[in-house]
């Protein structure tokens, strides 16, 4: 049946798919009997996810080791999908990375390599293999984004701006798609147990340990409403009341609130 199944679908590709929420998300889609594409900078983790989803699920997994920081990265992956004949159905735009601490502080090098993974590399990604799915009549779209792109966030500045730019993207874009057989569906992590606050060196408010939530509960999470076709979803029912609660209180005063419990967190 799933063998069936890969035959008729169209391949998912799942960027970031070397660890945490991504790996979460192919593993999922494997499942659901999806060929893929798992698209990251580590070539011997795909390598071994690839393997286990190929034994596990009897499925066609491509793997390209690439860093989309890199300018023209999204245009290399998908000439290279075109020249292997894959048609994308299920864009998958997990890839990312966040950077903590006083922004003046920053390697603007470091700064402006996030902006490309966290902004460009979505962006293009999404036109070059959205125009193939409306083409085609047919396809979905998920976009990882995160809680902090309801609020400009102290400590975060750069990389909340990087996710507030999926939010106002992901939702313009998906209206533009109306009638044409594809949807864009944006989800918005809090605290997830990835690599993520390590690679950021970050620290959180006690807090906020309330909140969070596992890897396999986001990807969860984010397939089943971007396969129901919905705008957004936030996962976890603390995360979707912050969330309430960013757009109804001043915003001067949700900044205030965030900027003091993340400075104090990290000592500043």
């Amino acid at each position: 049946m799933t063998n069936t199944l890969a035959r008729l679908r169209g391949h998912a590709l799942v960027t970031g798919a070397s660890s945490g929420i991504g790996v979460e998300l192919a593993r999922q889609l494997a499942a659901k009997g999806y060929p893929l594409v798992l698209v990251a900078r580590r070539r011997e983790r795909l390598e071994s996810l690839a393997e286990e989803l190929t034994r596990a699920h009897g499925i066609e997994v491509l793997s390209l080791a690439q860093d989309l920081a890199i300018p023209g990265a999204a245009s290399e992956v998908f000439g290279a999908l075109q020249a292997k004949g894959v048609d994308v159905e299920v864009l998958v735009n997990n890839a990312g990375y966040g950077m903590q601490g006083r922004f003046l502080e920053m390697s603007l090098l470091e700064v402006n390599r996030m902006v490309s993974l966290n902004v460009t590399s979505l962006t293009e990604l999404t036109q070059l293999f959205g125009a193939r799915m409306a083409q085609a009549g047919r396809g979905y779209i998920l976009n990882v984004a995160s809680a902090a792109a309801f609020l400009p966030s102290p400590y975060v500045s750069a990389y909340a701006a990087t996710k507030a730019y999926v939010m106002s993207f992901s939702e313009a874009f998906g209206f533009e798609l109306r009638g044409r057989g594809v949807s864009v569906t944006t989800v918005y992590p809090g605290i997830t147990t990835t690599e993520f606050n390590e690679v950021a060196h970050a620290k959180t408010p006690a807090l906020m340990n309330l909140s969070v939530l596992s890897a396999h509960t986001v990807a969860r999470v984010g397939l089943r409403a971007m396969f129901a076709r919905k705008r957004a979803v936030v996962p976890g029912f603390i995360n979707t009341l912050n969330a309430f609660f960013c757009t109804v209180l001043p915003r001067g005063f949700i900044v205030y609130i965030t900027g003091k419990l993340l400075g104090r967190a990290n000592g500043w």
